[in-house]
């Protein structure tokens, strides 16, 4: 067992991107931003005293413009993955020798996790089921110092190599890309992947991304996996889950591929070039939705992400408390990740480019925006439909009613429809018909997304731990994604 080692590298505070030369999220709200929104408040609430109508047609007409460029650019990346698929296919042909000629490259793959030795077990056996030369191999099992539970389990099992344990030291933050950087202090290898502890990839995933990575552009520094639920089943929770990972891993990520925009690279079953990982400094040590920020910055510095059709089947959340915990993470990230690249604005634009931060505000952005404002629409037009109060068509004249229409009515039937056709295309078409329910379970995201963004204010750095269930019932789908 190895003590890992723990060198944490602290942002400046006057280059808001950091010694590493990128951002970090140890701060909410940088200087310029707290005068800013401070000042933004004080206008709104002067524009309140002297014309409270004209201001909330204002906002109210700014917001439906924006929920509906947001919605048109969701149909956009569906429609264009649909049409125009370029994600990296391999066959069993492809793997037959290693790229290149000679061995197969040096792969370390490291599975951090925190309180799951329940699951540990079946972990390992993922992992021991990869069709991978094991000289070429090293798997790390990063866990916390002060975990019990886990490291019993793990020294129960009588791991010999390629595993190997390495015990991340308890101190501040308490993070899961925490715990990643001190796993890959050492050591060398051309590739490095990160699974999740309750993952199952595909047996010849490492190898389908090694003869991926020999065929793209050098400048490519990550290949991302698709992910999957092997427990769709559960509930109607896991059912929903299922459908919304069909459409992002199956229709969203492919169709930003297309266009080589940046890609939010999901939290696991990301394969890197170890050089180019080491090279940007790791993940962000105080983000709680580290993959998405990565993915930015690899793009920002320079480097590619492309999408590997290759699945690791994951277990679906099917507590709806925890579900909410998962899901308030995530968008509490999101929208750390928003803030803190926005802190030099001008700079970012300038490295991305005029179009790739369009990208970046309608997908970061307007991921988290949609979600807290949707509770906003709905009470309006429950309001509307059930009491129709006097006035109230003040704020929505043609134009603006026009829109909302379109983006309640019409977007709500698309992105339902389209999450019938992932799942169909995922191989899990028994599901298409949840399509239906996807508007309650948006619900839920709105609620997960207020929880997130209300612990921003008081808990930035809080990681909101999802609990993995040993599901010993479960067998993993077939290689095609059949359920």
């Amino acid at each position: 067992m190895v003590q890992g080692r723990c060198n944490l590298t602290r942002p400046s505070t006057e280059d808001p991107y950091g010694p590493r030369g990128f951002p970090q999220a140890t701060r909410v709200l940088c200087t310029w931003q707290k005068r800013a929104l401070l000042g933004v408040l004080l206008l709104l609430a002067l524009w309140a005293l002297f014309g409270w109508r004209s201001e909330l047609l204002v906002l109210n007409a700014l917001c439906t413009v924006f929920y509906l460029a947001t919605t048109v650019y969701r149909v956009l990346l569906i429609d264009l993955s649909l049409r125009q698929a370029r994600e990296i296919r391999l066959t069993a042909a492809d793997l037959a020798a290693p790229p290149g000629g000679g061995e197969w490259p040096k792969y370390i793959v490291i599975l951090p996790m925190y309180h799951e030795g329940e699951v540990l077990p079946a972990l390992v056996e993922a992992m021991k089921a990869l069709d991978y030369p094991p000289e070429r191999l090293e798997v790390r099992l990063l866990i916390e110092a002060d975990d019990a539970e886990t490291l019993a389990v793990a020294r129960e099992l009588d791991l010999a190599p390629p595993f190997r344990i390495v015990t991340i030291p308890v101190s501040y933050p308490r993070t899961k890309p925490k715990a990643c950087n001190v796993g890959i202090e050492e050591g060398d290898a051309d590739y490095l992947v990160i699974y999740d502890a309750e993952d199952r990839p595909e047996p010849d995933q490492l190898k389908k991304a090694a003869v991926a990575f020999r065929r793209v552009p050098e400048q490519v520094a990550c290949i991302q996996g698709k992910l999957s639920f092997y427990n769709p089943n559960r509930n109607i929770l896991t059912r929903c889950f299922t459908a919304e990972y069909a459409t992002w891993f199956g229709l969203c990520l492919p169709g930003l591929d297309c266009l080589r925009a940046p890609i939010p690279l999901g939290g696991t079953s990301n394969h890197f070039r170890l050089r180019a990982l080491r090279e940007i400094g790791g993940w962000d040590e105080y983000n709680v939705t580290e993959d998405c920020d990565l993915g930015l910055r690899l793009f920002v510095r320079g480097w590619r992400t492309r999408i590997l059709d290759s699945t690791t089947w994951e277990q679906a959340c099917p507590d709806l408390g925890f579900w909410i915990r998962q899901r308030s993470r995530w968008v509490k990230g999101y929208v750390q990740t928003y803030l803190v690249h926005t802190r030099a604005l001008g700079g970012l634009t300038r490295r991305l480019g005029l179009v790739n931060s369009l990208h970046f505000h309608l997908l970061i952005g307007g991921s988290f925006l949609c979600q807290l404002m949707n509770p906003v629409y709905w009470i309006m037009a429950l309001l509307w439909l059930v009491f129709r109060p006097m006035g109230l068509e003040t704020f929505f004249p043609a134009p603006v009613f026009a829109m909302g229409a379109l983006c309640l009515f019409a977007g709500n039937f698309i992105f339902a429809y389209t999450s019938a056709i992932a799942c169909v295309q995922r191989g899990v078409g028994d599901l298409a018909k949840y399509g239906l329910a996807m508007p309650l379970y948006w619900v839920l995201h709105s609620i997960g997304a207020w929880k997130g963004f209300l612990q921003l204010l008081t808990r930035p750095h809080h990681w909101e731990k999802t609990k993995h269930f040993a599901e010993p019932g479960e067998v993993r789908p077939d290689a095609e994604g059949a359920a």
